[in-house]
């Protein structure tokens, strides 16, 4: 499609400053077109205050706000958190999973607007130009994507503030605390300015550095316990209190915050093959896939342990290269759902200066029989069966060693 035909674009806006100067910038260079900014409540909080004035002001012709946070949580992360998917060992893809959602709301909204083009503010460096693309695709295939980074002359974010006070944008951000975030209920992520280079420690301590929570020095000195159940894999009730997803999540958000728990800081392999380094914090979803591991110790065997695990990693690469919507996803979700049929139960954790401590796990599906791994006398297990265990798991390794000694005689 030329530029010329461009008549109507919808924006994915959050109001941040690449996509705040992104609608006067797609004005100035796609004919004045109709711009409709999106934003997605994926539970940023106050991050939406003011938007739908802002994106108007800047030149919008309306602002869509869809609260998707609720489904964000069931149909997203608590599915991933199911499957164990961690990312490289320490991210727990709070930005990962939440472009699929917001980039498939996006897509249904281009097409019920009659749009000729969807836009977005993703860098050309990043992994978030992946995941909405492909979400786009399978959603709106034939849509026209616009990615101002990969088409501007602007090369950083201090050329991306030049234009925006050259055109009286208002920004909640200035030169000196400019790092490149992303919030939402899950996860806050840190990244640009002295987070670049990996020799620099993090200030944790610094005051608005972190946000969701304090470090784990200025964490208090007395743990704080807390008791979560599970239903078939699922997070139902803190503490005794059945809660929704949202509330549960805000809760753990709180009581994981307020002890240090899940600041992450790591040097991520993005998919299109340079390094990252970045600080994350996931208090709540920290805590919840601690609890998970845990009440699956005593509820899945260990074959079906031993592949979900190895499935997890696979997991985890499918959720962060924006593979959300495809048949491999599904799949895997699907063996996953069925592992989880038994993961109900009771964890009870020890929160302490960023630990989190086991201190408890009962389940009415458990595999744990105490008669047969006590220490202590019993009646179920002969202790000689061993011997011809032993024999025949360590047979390859005696007749390989009787027919190295009769080679070297």
């Amino acid at each position: 499609m030329a530029t010329k035909d461009i008549k109507k674009v919808v924006l994915a806006y959050s109001g941040g400053l690449d996509t705040s100067i992104i609608i006067p910038w797609l004005k100035e260079n796609y004919n004045n077109c109709e711009v409709i900014a999106v934003s997605a409540d994926v539970g940023q909080g106050t991050e939406l205050d003011g938007l739908e004035e802002k994106a108007i002001k800047t030149g919008a012709s309306k602002l869509y706000i869809e609260h998707i946070t609720e489904e964000f949580l069931t149909d997203y992360v608590f599915p991933t958190v199911q499957a164990g998917a961690v990312y490289e060992n320490r991210y727990l893809l709070g930005t990962s999973f939440a472009r699929p959602i917001i980039a498939k709301r996006i897509a249904e909204i281009a097409v019920k607007e009659g749009a000729d083009a969807i836009c977005h503010g993703c860098t050309g460096k990043g992994n978030d130009q992946v995941r909405f693309e492909l979400a786009i695709k399978a959603f709106a295939p034939d849509m026209k994507i616009i990615a101002p980074w990969r088409e501007w002359t602007i090369k950083s974010r201090d050329e991306e503030i030049d234009y925006a006070e050259a055109h009286n944008i208002p920004l909640k951000i200035n030169r000196e605390t400019n790092y490149s975030k992303d919030k939402n209920i899950w996860h806050l992520s840190h990244e640009g300015l002295d987070l670049e280079s990996p020799a620099n420690e993090p200030q944790y301590n610094k005051p608005g550095f972190l946000e969701l929570g304090v470090s784990p020095e200025q964490a208090p000195d007395k743990p704080t316990y807390i008791t979560l159940t599970f239903e078939k894999g699922i997070p139902v009730a803190l503490d005794g209190k059945k809660m929704g997803a949202t509330e549960l999540v805000t809760a753990l958000n709180k009581v994981g915050g307020e002890n240090g728990i899940g600041i992450a800081d790591l040097v991520e392999n993005r998919l299109v093959g340079m390094k990252s380094r970045g600080v994350y914090e996931t208090p709540g979803g920290t805590i919840l896939y601690h609890a998970h591991e845990v009440l699956e110790t005593i509820t899945l065997d260990k074959e079906t342990a031993r592949i979900k695990q190895h499935l997890a990693v696979k997991f985890a690469d499918v959720v962060y290269n924006g593979q959300w919507f495809t048949p491999l996803r599904e799949a895997l979700s699907a063996f996953v759902t069925e592992t989880q049929k038994t993961v109900t139960g009771e964890v009870k954790l020890k929160l302490y200066k960023g630990n989190i401590i086991n201190a408890g796990v009962t389940s009415p599906y458990t595999l744990y029989d105490e008669e047969v791994a006590t220490f202590d006398e019993d009646e179920v297990y002969n202790q000689k069966d061993a011997e011809g265990f032993i024999n025949l798991f360590g047979l390859p390794t005696l007749v390989k060693a009787k027919l190295d000694a009769k080679r070297n005689k």
